[in-house]
């Protein structure tokens, strides 16, 4: 009997102490995330959903965006878990290139490749003209842990409005503020 009670609470600490710790680490997973392609390759580490409305430097707003700033629009595309369907509000138009590009985190890590989206202006020293797929860079975002810096391969490259979002993740988790970047195809008029 002495013995059920001693096992009974050991297994009951642990059952404790494993919530916890999947507490912590399911509000990691929700403030940091590494998004890929699509959300089944996403490791869902170290990407910071929310962000600051600091836009880089030489960032141009577009004249005249199909969504205008403080407008509702429907997320198509979920390059992050919760994202798809989502109703967001515009916060920001701005007329840019935006990359597909595949990189190795300067923290070390598994490489993360097509990684959405990374614009013109956050690539250290991109000159004036779009950069050709194929090109390494170096990043100077830092939508991610261990982005700055990092050597990255261009995979894909657009001339579009990019926008910048606040939106409510489908899937119940925190509004999200100042979310960079979502292109003008994946949105849709409300």
């Amino acid at each position: 009997m002495k013995k059920t009670m001693y096992m009974l609470g050991i297994a009951t600490i642990m059952g404790l102490s494993g919530c916890g710790s999947d507490a912590v680490e399911e509000e990691t997973n929700h403030e940091e995330m590494n998004h890929s392609e699509s959300p089944e390759e996403a490791s869902h580490e170290e990407m910071n959903h929310s962000g600051s409305a600091k836009v880089p430097e030489g960032l141009k707003e577009a004249e005249n965006p199909a969504f205008k700033i403080g407008t509702q629009a429907i997320i198509q595309d979920g390059h992050m878990e919760g994202m798809k369907d989502a109703e967001a509000t515009i916060a920001g138009a701005y007329d840019t290139t935006v990359y597909t590009l595949s990189y190795t985190p300067t923290t070390g890590g598994e490489r993360v490749t097509n990684h959405k989206w990374i614009i013109h202006e956050e690539i250290k020293d991109a000159g004036e003209q779009p950069i050709e797929p194929g090109t390494e860079v170096i990043l100077d975002a830092d939508h991610m842990g261990g982005m700055k810096g990092a050597k990255a391969v261009i995979e894909s490259a657009e001339q579009t409005t990019v926008y910048m979002v606040d939106y409510t993740p489908t899937n119940g988790g925190e509004k999200v503020t100042n979310h960079q970047w979502v292109t003008e195809s994946e949105l849709s008029a409300k």
